[in-house]
Order: structure tokens, then sequence, then C-alpha cells
């Protein structure tokens, strides 16, 4: 990836501060811009021109980026500096099944009940009946409508259904503020799931006046065996410790990268195991069924204000259904397993699988940022 063309900005942790710093790249090499104008990523994003900005404040120079990334892969206690998510005080949601394949898939969760061994089968039998008929329709529209009678004709209609070709988007809360983990980190299953898999995706990053600043990288991690025993469970299966990376750096939209390169952006998936086992995978952001800045409206505007901006996860292609070893019972994560998300134009995103409980505890919450700034003398 090369870093010397375009705008990025992103957050690292600094031992020797023992709290968090803002920081931009110029040159292949890590600054430290935190100031006590601009303390937060919240800050930042605040801002009417964030690369005028920059050019004007100078900050500390402090490590490379290929420095930076490797010690993020490091032994933790061995690091001077290491890459969190790039988000602070944000918000952090996603949307859901705005993919017509991922929306299939959910389907098939739905009605296996969260059992793997049933899914192949109700895939061929699923896969066979909606055919070709969800392909460049557009949500809302009077075809989705006629196709949603027809699903509910044939007993298919499902509220993954709904919320992919109806009119309104599936919006939910994917983590809690500050508990986002960044390039190099552990990610984290929930140890009750036996059916689970990364989730590719781009992640914008959205102001409090619904200004889409940039974009970035995101896993969401997901659980398909819990949300397939019941919808209801969706926070379970979602928000759980370490179960949301975002990263490594937000790219801010200007004339190298714009929204429209993101719409046209194809994000690239591998999963190493320990066992020699490999997937590769895609999504592409030309086949989402909904326009990313309609899913932005759709999260913020009268209805609902975000005065500290959000990231918005905009939904994934990728399903795996290859079997790992069992035969019919499609992938599932393994311990240890390496997950390489990557995206030409953002980077690289790289997590490591380990169970939520194994992870390293979320404990530098809203309180603990606050107290450290407040001590550095930012605030």
């Amino acid at each position: 990836m090369d870093y010397s063309i375009g705008c990025f900005v992103g957050r690292i942790w600094n031992k020797a501060k023992n709290g968090p710093c803002l920081v931009t790249i110029r040159n292949e090499y890590i600054y430290d811009i935190t100031s006590k104008e601009i303390p937060t990523m919240r800050d930042l994003l605040e801002l009417d021109n964030i690369k005028e900005y920059l050019s004007k404040y100078t900050g500390e120079k402090l490590i490379s980026v290929k420095e930076l990334l490797l010690s993020s892969m490091g032994n933790e206690q061995d690091r001077d500096f290491s890459l969190l998510a790039p988000c602070d005080f944000q918000a952090i949601k996603a949307c859901g099944v705005t993919f017509a394949k991922s929306m299939v898939e959910r389907v098939i969760e739905e009605r296996a009940a969260g059992d793997p061994k049933k899914a192949e089968s109700l895939r061929k039998h699923i896969g066979g009946l909606i055919g070709d008929s969800l392909q460049n329709i557009v949500p809302g529209s009077d075809k989705a409508l006629e196709v949603k009678k027809a699903f509910i004709k044939e007993g298919l209609w499902s509220q993954y259904l709904e919320v992919g070709i109806g009119k309104d988007a599936e919006v939910f809360t994917k983590a809690q503020t500050l508990s986002s983990v960044g390039f190099g980190s552990e990610v984290g299953l929930h140890p009750i799931s036996n059916w689970n898999n990364p989730e590719p995706e781009i992640v914008l990053a959205v102001n409090s006046k619904g200004i889409i600043q940039g974009a970035t990288l995101g896993n969401d991690v997901n659980l398909r065996d819990v949300e397939g025993r019941s919808a209801l469970l969706l926070g379970k299966a979602k928000d759980n410790n370490a179960s949301c990376s975002i990263g490594p750096f937000i790219r801010i939209f200007d004339d190298s990268y714009t929204i429209t390169n993101m719409k046209s952006a194809h994000i690239s998936l591998k999963v190493e195991g320990k066992d020699g086992y490999v997937l590769n995978g895609s999504s592409s952001m030309s086949e989402i069924s909904r326009d990313p800045e309609d899913l932005v409206g759709q999260t913020c505007g009268a209805h609902h204000q975000y005065p500290d901006g959000f990231m918005l996860f905009l939904g994934t292609l990728f399903a795996p259904t290859e079997d790992r070893e069992t035969p019919g019972e499609g992938f599932t994560h393994k311990i240890g397993d390496k997950v390489t998300i990557s995206e030409p134009h953002l980077g690289d995103l790289i997590n490591y699988v380990n169970l939520s409980t194994a992870c390293p505890k979320w404990e530098f919450g809203i309180s603990s940022i606050i107290k450290n700034l407040s001590n550095r003398g930012l605030l």
C-alpha cells in the first residue's frame, strides 16, 4: 500500500503517554497531530477542510508507517506505538443485508435455526426458488414489491428479505463507543458460537452534520448460529469483547480518492488457519443494493442525531459456504486464524481470531480517555 498518495488519519497508542494519539501520514511517516484544539478524531472529522488543517499543523514525527505496522503486530509489552481503531467518540453503527447474496444466506441461517448441518440443503432449495429475481433490484421499488408478494405466495417471506428489498434498511449498533479494536489486534468470538465468519466491509466516517468525511475497512465479526436461532439475538451475535475491528486508517475523501471511488471498491479477504487452511473471498461495492449515501441518510437526520458522529459499516457480499472440515457444515473460524481484509486504496486490516473471553478486556472507555487527555493538558 502506497500511503504517500492520499490523506490518511488514524489513532495510535503511545506507550510514553499511556494514551491515544491522533496521527496522520506524511512521506510514509507517522506524525502525532494531537493538540488542545483537535485532541480527538471526533474533533478532526468535524472540520470543514481536514486537508487544509493538516497542511498547517506540523505535529511530531514519530515512526515510519512500515515500523508502526510491524510494531502493532508484535508483543504488546514491547510496543512503543501500536495502531488503534481510527475512531474514538463516534457511535459504531452497521447496515445488514445490503447485498442480495448475503441476504439469501441470512434467510438460510434463519430457516436452519442456526444449524450449519441443515444449511446446505436449504441453500440448494432456496437458491433454486429465488434464482436471479433479486439481481439489480432496487429496494422499496415497485419491482421489489412484486418480488415481495411472490415470496409471500411461495411461503418464503423473511424478515431478512424485508430489510433486503423493502424501503427501510437494517441499521443496528455494532459495538460500543471506544470498544473497537484496530490493526494487529485479536478479534473475539463469543464462546457459545460454533458457526461464525469474518465480514469484510467498507466503513464510512461520518461527522455530526451527516457529512461523510472518509472511509476505512472493517471486520463485522459474525456469529451465524446465534443470529440464525433468532434475529432478536442480533446484539448477542454482534456486540462482544473485541468483536469489531476497524482500520488501519481513515482515508479522507479528496481529489485522489472520492466517494465515487469508494462505491466501486473491491474488498479482498484471506483467512489463514494454523492448520494450513486458506480461505479467499471478496466483496464488491458495485453489487450493493442500497446507495451508501442513502444508508447514511437512514441512519441520521431529523429522526436521529449523532453529536459525536458515527462509523457506519456498509454490509458485505461475502458469505462463505465452502466446507472447512465436515462436509455440509460450511466454514467456521478456528482459534488462531489470521484474517486479512484488503482494498488497494485503503490498505490491509489484519487481525487474529480468539475467544472474546480470551482477548484483552476492554477497559479504556470514555471516562478513561477524558482523564488521560485532561492529564496531558489537552482538555
